[in-house]
């Protein structure tokens, strides 16, 4: 092993390293995260915030103040006093019972899910496709020619010289 090829591979590591620790602290801040809400009030909150309001324009059921939203919001209190459905129940009844479509959280299952999951997966393939270029062409420049094709190429300048 040359020792500018070990010079790369040594500059390498830091950055894998760091990518490593990030990771694990994402992955232990996702684990250690409340799993959802606590309280009741907590629960419609969170629900109507999955709710498109039916009258206003781009507003969840939580921030709309009109009486369509009003109505949802007293729906999914009645529901969860109830406590025999859970949120999805709740989400899919409500929307069931409206002619448009009310989810702002797509399923994660069937075709909604592949919709979602597809421009992800090719953003990063993207980067990849990427990385294997740039590295690839960064790899090519570095190649310093051989004496042996430096008097190659002077060879054959000479032979395509004119003769005069």
């Amino acid at each position: 092993m040359s020792s500018s090829s070990f010079n790369r591979a040594i500059k390498r590591w830091p950055s894998w390293l760091v990518l490593l620790v990030l990771t694990v602290v994402m992955l232990a801040i996702g684990i250690g995260r409340n799993s959802g809400p606590s309280t009741a009030e907590e629960r419609i909150d969170a629900i109507a915030q999955r709710l498109a309001c039916p009258t206003c324009d781009g507003e969840s059921v939580y921030e709309s103040r009109g009486s369509a939203s009003q109505a949802i919001r007293q729906e999914i209190a009645r529901q969860v006093a109830a406590g025999q459905a859970s949120d999805d129940q709740i989400v899919a009844a409500i929307d069931d019972s409206y002619e448009a479509d009310l989810r702002l959280v797509p399923d994660a299952e069937g075709l909604e899910a592949v919709i979602w999951i597809v421009p992800v997966v090719a953003a990063v393939l993207a980067i990849a496709v990427l990385a294997f270029v740039f590295r690839r062409w960064r790899d090519e420049g570095a190649l310093v020619p051989t004496d042996d094709e430096r008097s190659l190429v002077e060879k054959a300048m000479r032979d395509s010289e004119p003769s005069t």
